[in-house]
């Protein structure tokens, strides 16, 4: 499969920009959250701090993902890409915990109401938006289903932070639980973000199948020519799908014939299930 450059560079890029502006917002939550004693604002500083990981991880995991297969690696390296996923998830999870023990331990405290604070947060919301919109049309133009993801990552944060100051300013007026309820809450979206990644990455990390081997079947007994299924496997790389399947034909065919059973049995995979490396391997046919 050719590896378009171009488009890689240009995700690379939304990533970097991306990771300017959540930092830039991770910077401005510390701030208000320090100044105001809130524990949800600093709660959601750690998600911010989550996603700048995020953009961090994905920009390792594209620069070796995008390489080609080589004699070392003859099936790429797509799945440096779901590693990062399953480590990001495990950071997510830590995070979660590490801030449920601390919003529990502090308790009713002090909560400034500053308008400034008020003010920033707001900006941050905008800011957020912004980047999920931005995120989502690029994901879209350059096809990429990490950019899609990110994008909805970022546009839980605009929730996050909306459910945050609602928290914090009933925090300021005394209603110290309703902080400490907006910090656990914020911990829960974290876990459950954290939850959605093991689910993405861990069947592909243990190589379960891609594609339905019925359906597989069927489609490979459509082509004509092949007698027989014997074996069926599939698995993803990364975003990308491999199936390898064994077909029997007829004995008495000659060479050339049962390789381009072979190709047509290639196509209708890839068409069937937008396979992007199909291996097929061809025995004769055998009664009983």
């Amino acid at each position: 499969m050719p590896f378009d450059q171009s488009r890689d560079r240009s995700i690379q890029r939304v990533f970097i920009l991306t990771g300017v502006a959540n930092l830039a917002v991770l910077l401005a939550k510390v701030v208000v959250g320090s100044a105001t004693g809130s524990t949800a604002v600093l709660g959601d500083a750690v998600h911010s701090f989550a996603d700048l990981s995020n953009n961090a991880v994905a920009l390792f995991a594209l620069h070796f993902a995008v390489e080609p297969p080589d004699r070392e690696h003859p099936y790429g390296h797509r799945k440096v890409e779901t590693l990062a996923v399953f480590a990001l998830a495990v950071l997510l999870s830590v995070l979660a915990v590490e801030l449920v023990l601390r919003s529990l331990e502090r308790g009713a405290h002090a909560v400034q109401r500053p308008g400034w604070g008020l003010v920033v947060m707001v900006a941050v919301f905008g800011v957020n938006l912004c980047v999920a919109g931005w995120q989502g049309r690029c994901a879209r133009r350059l096809d990429s289903d990490l950019l899609r993801a990110d994008a909805q990552h970022t546009l839980s944060d605009v929730l996050v932070t909306a459910s945050v100051i609602a928290g914090w300013q009933f925090a300021a007026r005394g209603h110290f639980w309703l902080d400490t309820a907006t910090t656990l809450a914020v911990a829960g979206l974290i876990l459950y973000l954290a939850f959605g990644l093991f689910r993405r990455a861990i069947p592909i990390l243990v190589d379960q199948s891609a594609a339905d081997p019925d359906e597989v079947r069927k489609a490979v007994e459509s082509v004509a020519g092949v007698r027989s299924t014997r074996r069926v496997r599939s698995r993803k790389l990364g975003r990308e799908s491999r199936v390898e399947v064994v077909v029997t034909v007829d004995p008495a065919l000659a060479t050339s014939a049962s390789h381009r059973i072979a190709d047509e049995v290639e196509r209708a995979l890839e068409q069937r299930f937008e396979a992007v490396d199909v291996s097929v391997h061809v025995e004769p046919h055998q009664e009983g």
